[in-house]
């Protein structure tokens, strides 16, 4: 009788460790997948999240849903993912917000490097320069002239303090000696009705919300901060054609990680997926809608991103002495 107990127990197990291999060697992705989005529905972050999840779920052979969860400036997203369960099944919409919050937040429930595995790169879009329609300031230069010969008499607006617009008019004032003050608003509506009413001077913002305001001529852009020219305003150029500023160069960008120790094999997989949906002509071109440039990349590459984000940003908040949250 006791033999036959366990003879009857060591089946068990046995069963038990068959049912195991064969969920460890489940293909992936198994069910769902999950992209949680640390900004509200509407922005740039959402639309290029829903845009890339329909065909990256159609590829993947499962669906892709979107978790819309704000706050924190992206900590509340970042700690639900990092938690979550490292089967590539949850996924973060990573962005600039995730490198400036290593440095804005005296502490946070999470890693921005050691918690999640990189996917790849979403894509990256353009941060601008306006001015109201009715400025005497008609380019870049004209602005710098005017601000380095009466110190602190412009008013740059940006959204809150410590966003990406933000740090990045504090960025380009530094690094184009210009001495300006940096006024922080309650959101984009806020900056552009001061912006019209006089309040400000001039405004950075990303570029896409303004297209509406820059073909109704309400305001009009002297320049993006990025790498290059927007296609879709030519005429504009890019800050860093000015002299001394060649080395300037600041976008958007939003992107796809996984919680650490997320299985190398779900990490190539998705990358492969995405990658593959970033290339195709329509996606690329509904991604263009919204100002976003599609742009896939490495695990590899986005970490050395990352990396080089956080220590940039960090910089900015320390050299402005903004405090801590």
């Amino acid at each position: 009788m006791q033999r036959r107990s366990v003879i009857h127990a060591a089946c068990a197990v046995a069963a038990i460790n068959v049912v195991e291999r064969a969920w460890s060697q489940a293909p992936f992705p198994s069910r769902p997948l999950r992209i949680v989005v640390p900004f509200g529905a509407g922005g740039v972050a959402d639309l290029t999240a829903r845009a890339v999840a329909q065909p990256l779920g159609e590829a993947l052979g499962q669906p892709v849903v979107i978790d819309n969860r704000p706050g924190a400036g992206g900590v509340v997203a970042g700690e639900l993912v990092a938690r979550a369960e490292a089967d590539g099944h949850t996924l973060l919409l990573m962005s600039n917000a995730t490198a400036v919050s290593a440095g804005l937040f005296q502490s946070l429930p999470f890693n921005p490097r050691s918690d999640f595995a990189p996917v790849s790169l979403l894509g990256t879009f353009d941060i601008a320069i306006v001015v109201p329609e009715s400025s005497p300031h008609r380019t870049l230069r004209d602005l710098l002239e005017f601000g380095r010969a009466h110190p602190y008499k412009l008013n740059i607006g940006s959204i809150n303090v410590g966003s990406t617009q933000h740090l990045a008019a504090t960025l380009f004032c530094t690094q184009a000696n210009l001495p300006a003050q940096v006024v922080p608003y309650n959101g984009t509506p806020a900056v552009l009705n001061a912006l019209r009413g006089g309040q400000l001077d001039a405004a950075v913002e990303i570029l896409g919300p303004l297209k509406p305001q820059i073909a109704a001529r309400a305001v009009r852009l002297l320049a993006v901060m990025g790498e290059q020219r927007n296609a879709d305003f030519a005429q504009a150029p890019a800050a860093r054609e000015l002299p001394g500023l060649s080395s300037f160069n600041v976008s958007s960008w939003n992107a796809l990680a996984a919680p650490a120790k997320t299985p190398a094999a779900a990490i190539d997989r998705l990358q492969r997926e995405t990658a593959r949906v970033l290339s195709t002509p329509e996606l690329r071109t509904k991604l263009a809608g919204f100002n976003v440039k599609a742009q896939a990349s490495t695990p590899a590459q986005l970490a050395h991103l990352l990396d080089s984000e956080i220590r940039r940003w960090s910089g900015v908040i320390e050299s402005a002495g903004i405090p801590k949250q």
